[in-house]
């Protein structure tokens, strides 16, 4: 039975555009922590094998201090580490994996054509390829595993999306693989662990959120791989976070307290997006709310979605068919016998005027 750990899609050397230049320094500094992280899990669980499944840096370069943190923590693991460049750390002449002096349990995926390494030692052979520019061809077409022991594959690539020009992988080809586990990466949300034909599959999700598309936790996969059996499960990592909250601030008086009542405790160290949504008469003074919640997270971004308070009787004496329908709707209000009947009524109301309108349905306060 072999120990593994499972990670894809770090993106080292992010630019973090829409953060602040010290605050974007300050996420990639973060980032190489993370490659720590996970090398010294490879350690805890004593694993053989740490899979890295592509995209490690996010361009076809990296800074100094970033290269000097791979190599730094790939020394601290007696796992054998092998990697497979992904669309956008393919591997190339110039690449950072040619100016890297890795240590010698890291293997690299260099072709395109899948490769073969046996481990005796362990009872496996570890298959994977590269990527050798932004794009790759399906690399498991017609592919059958016949390597010795329990076979595994590292690989990054795209299940389910035959348009895809980042190596399309079909549930057929993992099916027919006679695969053990495939270790994937390019997708930035973990999968849950899949299972097609004999052969178990899984995205681990990047190991730490870059925006607002990247919401929750992430992390890594950690566990053991044999003939027949997968147990591997996600192990959420201590990268800050990004969130997006939405908050109904219809009946408050004061935005930023609504605001900072609905984000959770232990958010300083996160990255925030909240919008504002509900029905105001006035438009919220986004700056105000930002500076009122100022070093409340890591970054806070107020959006405003706000709609146009409406008064729910204000057309009740037109002499049109929306006044016809409120003088009528207001009679019932008025000999309304409990607060529920009279919010069955208002909810009704609003509904109502939507058709009426050619608007979209909600509450009107």
């Amino acid at each position: 039975m072999l120990k593994i750990v499972h990670a894809a899609d770090l993106h080292l050397d992010s630019a973090f555009s829409a953060l602040s230049a010290e605050q974007a320094a300050m996420l990639r500094r973060e980032q190489r922590r993370i490659v720590e992280d996970i090398a010294a899990q490879a350690e805890r669980i004593s694993a053989d094998l740490l899979l890295l499944s592509g995209d490690l840096f996010d361009s076809d370069r990296c800074f100094g201090e970033t290269a000097e943190a791979l190599c730094r923590a790939f020394e601290q693991t007696r796992a054998h580490i092998f990697i497979a460049p992904g669309n956008h750390d393919w591997y190339s002449a110039n690449s950072p994996w040619t100016r890297m002096k890795l240590p010698e349990n890291v293997h690299i995926f260099t072709s395109s054509a899948i490769e073969r390494v046996e481990l005796p030692e362990l009872g496996c052979t570890v298959w994977g390829a590269a990527f050798l520019s932004d794009s790759a061809q399906p690399p498991l077409a017609d592919f059958r595993a016949n390597g010795e022991g329990v076979n595994i594959m590292v690989l990054h690539g795209d299940v389910d999306m035959p348009d895809s020009k980042y190596g399309y992988i079909s549930r057929d080809d993992i099916a027919d693989s006679s695969l053990d586990y495939l270790a994937l990466g390019h997708v930035h949300k973990f999968s849950g662990v899949q299972k097609a034909g004999n052969t178990f599959y899984a995205y681990p999700g990047c190991a730490m959120g870059r925006g607002f598309d990247e919401t929750g936790e992430k992390g890594i996969l950690c566990g053991t791989v044999d003939k027949g059996c997968c147990d591997m499960k996600f192990l959420p990592l201590s990268g800050r976070k990004y969130e997006i909250v939405s908050v109904d601030i219809s009946d408050s008086e004061d935005f930023a307290a609504a605001v900072r009542q609905a984000l959770p405790e232990g958010c300083g160290r996160d990255i925030y997006r909240v919008i504002l949504s509900g029905e105001r008469s006035e438009t919220p003074d986004i700056a105000a709310i930002e500076q009122a919640l100022e070093g409340l997270c890591c970054r806070l971004e107020v959006r405003d979605e706000t709609r146009p308070k409406i008064e729910l009787w204000a057309a009740a004496g037109d002499n049109t068919l929306k006044g016809g329908f409120l003088r009528r709707m207001k009679a019932l209000y008025d000999a309304a016998q409990s607060d529920d009947e009279r919010s069955r009524i208002t909810k009704a109301v609003s509904y109502g005027l939507a058709a009426l309108e050619n608007r979209e349905g909600g509450t009107i306060g």
